[in-house]
């Protein structure tokens, strides 16, 4: 997600970011990304560049520390077709942009709407797990607004200003007329050969979901997410919540359109699967969490009450520590010889039976593609080791069970000897499991189905 506000244009960009100053960047090298991280890597505290080649949207994205000043960083993506922006930020937000730049966007506008090269799209906010990257939406009726469509009679180059990063102050107020600092960004271009011509150079997008009369507020922007709107300023003043950066300043204030402001509110609802499943009490717990309170709150009210022999240990002189430590001790038991009622484990056992095969079957297509036949080794991952020591330790019959199945499955499916799959899961268990060295290696010579012989 784009949240980041960059301080000011390169001289030497194509794309100029609307209402920011320029800065002179001749002192920083733009045409190779190597040498661009070479100013700030490994030059001494405070100082880093990194470069990083985009294979598959084209070009280069790379950024370092300003050498003159440590405390801003020049960042810059280029593309072949498409030239390059370059951007003054905070060094502490140079990784940030620089990653925000990676899959795709070449430049982002009116407070994340970013563009590819042919296409704008909404800021990226609805997180879509299986493709691990936000949703992409276009933006409808988009059109990309030039530098050659803002650049008039009206604007004066020489009312223009073209600042030093040595005294520029990235808090102060823009001297002038943006347009005017625009003609003189244009003007030191036409000295200069190979430029992209103004009617490539991006400024801005336009499209009817940004007009003024279609921008939401603050107090609209909450009323969508059913929250007050101080709560919705307290988010962005503090950075919390994932607030997207607003589209516009109205008046002095942010405004967002309402595709943002929308899919501000779906991810947050996303974001709160526990709502779907809670239960009507008021603790609004999930349903199977209740449901458990009310088995266990039934059984307890039996066991403290219910039983006379129990009841009278509530008289004044039973309440002692010993009294106390045997009642919960039998508390703790009613609950550990019953975990069925809290883990279906016959369930459990055919989930880790299916994950120690499944990673049996990749490794051992592994060795196979090396086309050799090398000794198989074959080892569990820790969250599958460790979840079937769980099993092992809580339920050992169920235990022995799986591994059957896990060595009978890895023979007849994957052709994998019961002694590679019986090593396997002794080396896992030894490394990842919480059973001390006898105890496993007396259980797995209990549990592992017989050696075959002759």
């Amino acid at each position: 997600m784009y949240t980041l506000r960059p301080l000011a244009n390169g001289l030497r960009t194509d794309h100029p970011v609307p209402d920011l100053p320029f800065v002179d960047d001749s002192h920083i090298p733009l045409d190779d990304p190597r040498e661009l991280e070479a100013v700030g890597r490994k030059r001494g505290d405070g100082m880093w560049g990194r470069y990083d080649l985009e294979r598959t949207a084209g070009g280069w994205r790379a950024y370092t520390t300003d050498p003159q000043r440590n405390k801003f960083a020049w960042c810059v993506r280029y593309h072949p077709d498409h030239g390059r922006t370059v951007l003054l930020v905070r060094d502490d937000d140079a990784n940030e942009l620089h990653a925000a730049w990676h899959g795709g966007p070449l430049l982002f506008r009116a407070g994340g709407y970013w563009w590819d090269g042919a296409t704008w799209y909404r800021p990226g906010q609805i997180w879509d797990a299986a493709d691990e990257d936000f949703v992409r939406t276009p933006v409808p009726a988009a059109i990309t607004v030039t530098a050659d469509q803002l650049l008039d009679a009206a604007a004066h180059p020489n009312a223009g200003h073209l600042l030093n990063v040595t005294s520029f102050d990235p808090d102060a107020a823009l001297a002038g007329r943006w347009s005017d600092h625009l003609a003189l960004w244009a003007k030191h271009r036409t000295d200069r050969e190979g430029d992209f011509p103004t009617g490539q150079c991006v400024v801005q997008v336009s499209a009817p979901e940004l007009a003024a009369d279609q921008l939401l507020g603050v107090t609209e922007f909450a009323g969508l997410a059913g929250i007050a709107a101080s709560t919705l300023r307290s988010y962005a003043s503090r950075g919390e919540g994932n607030v997207p950066l607003p589209q516009a300043t109205v008046s002095g204030r942010s405004a967002w359109s309402r595709p943002v402001a929308q899919d501000w509110v779906t991810q947050r609802s996303r974001e709160n699967v526990a709502a779907a499943v809670a239960s009507p009490d008021p603790d609004a717990l999930p349903a199977g969490v209740s449901d458990l309170r009310e088995r266990l709150t039934a059984k307890f009210q039996a066991l403290l009450w219910g039983r006379p022999q129990t009841r009278k240990r509530w008289v004044l002189r039973h309440r002692n520590e010993p009294e106390v430590r045997e009642i919960s001790d039998e508390l703790a038991l009613h609950v550990a010889t019953r975990l069925d009622d809290i883990i279906p484990t016959d369930h459990l056992a055919a989930t880790i039976r299916h994950a120690v095969l499944d990673e049996l079957a990749e490794q051992h297509g592994w060795d196979s593609d090396e086309g050799d036949d090398r000794t198989h080794f074959y080892a569990l991952t820790t969250p599958v080791a460790k979840t079937l020591d769980w099993l092992i330790r809580h339920h050992p019959e169920y235990g022995q069970y799986a591994i059957g199945d896990i060595v009978r499955e890895a023979q007849s499916r994957l052709e994998i000897p019961r002694d590679a799959v019986a090593d396997t899961l002794l080396r896992s268990l030894s490394m990842d499991g919480k059973l001390d060295s006898a105890s496993l290696n007396a259980y797995l010579g209990l549990a592992l189905p017989p050696e075959k012989t002759g």
